[in-house]
């Protein structure tokens, strides 16, 4: 096998593995910072193991573990989610994003953790589709439509800054000066987030990319 296979197949996983790897670890912190705090396991010995009479054992601890923590994080989502309605929730959010976007590295990951939850839950129906703009001769940058108008018919469109894409230009731009693609939501803002090292999976067909596969691995054998 040539060095530029197995290059190129150690990066392939690497790309699988570490983004799954990176989620089971903060899902695993997340429950073991719960089910081991203090308050917790107040309730656990006070409330279910001894008032309702529940066996003092590993398995019904361990059960009884899980059933808290599941709670008490639904009660922390549902409690931050009715301070975001509120003015301190919004102050609360710019600092929090604030002082992530001042960490090189981590606020690539926070950015795209935080769209890769928006985009789930709201869905990407909600999210408009992406356009090209040409500001200058010869270049063209990716924004996205909002669905809002001027009263002289403009489209209002945002424009991203990469990888934060929490800032960006509002800009009101003639249906005209801007080119409508068939790009998809969720490969647009992989190139943003990325800073444009990252690659849309539907760039090539799949019978077109293994075949640039073989091709490239009968050339390095």
């Amino acid at each position: 096998m040539a060095s530029g296979t197995w290059k190129r197949d150690f990066a392939s996983g690497l790309i699988v593995l570490v983004p799954l790897l990176i989620t089971i670890y903060v899902l695993a912190y997340i429950y073991g910072f719960i089910a081991g705090s203090p308050f917790t396991t107040a309730v656990i010995d006070a409330a279910l193991l001894a008032n309702l009479g529940l066996p003092n054992s590993p398995a019904a601890v361990t059960f009884a573990r899980v059933i808290v923590t599941m709670v008490v994080f639904v009660v922390m989502v549902f409690s931050i989610g009715y301070l975001m309605r509120t003015a301190l929730g919004d102050l609360f959010e710019r600092a929090i994003d604030n002082v992530m976007n001042r960490v090189p590295l981590l606020r690539v990951v926070y950015n795209a953790s935080k769209m890769a939850v928006e985009t789930a839950l709201s869905g990407t129906d909600d999210l408009q589709e992406p356009v090209k703009i040409e500001p200058w001769n010869g270049m063209r940058m990716t924004g996205f439509k909002t669905g809002k108008s001027t009263a002289d018919g403009r489209d209002v469109i945002f424009m991203p800054t990469a990888p934060n894409i929490t800032t960006g230009f509002v800009m009101e731009v003639a249906p005209e000066d801007y080119e409508e693609t068939d790009e998809r939501v969720e490969d647009a803002l992989t190139r943003i987030l990325s800073a444009g090292f990252g690659e849309s999976n539907e760039e090539k067909p799949l019978s077109l990319a293994l075949g640039d596969r073989s091709d490239g691995e009968s050339a390095d054998d």
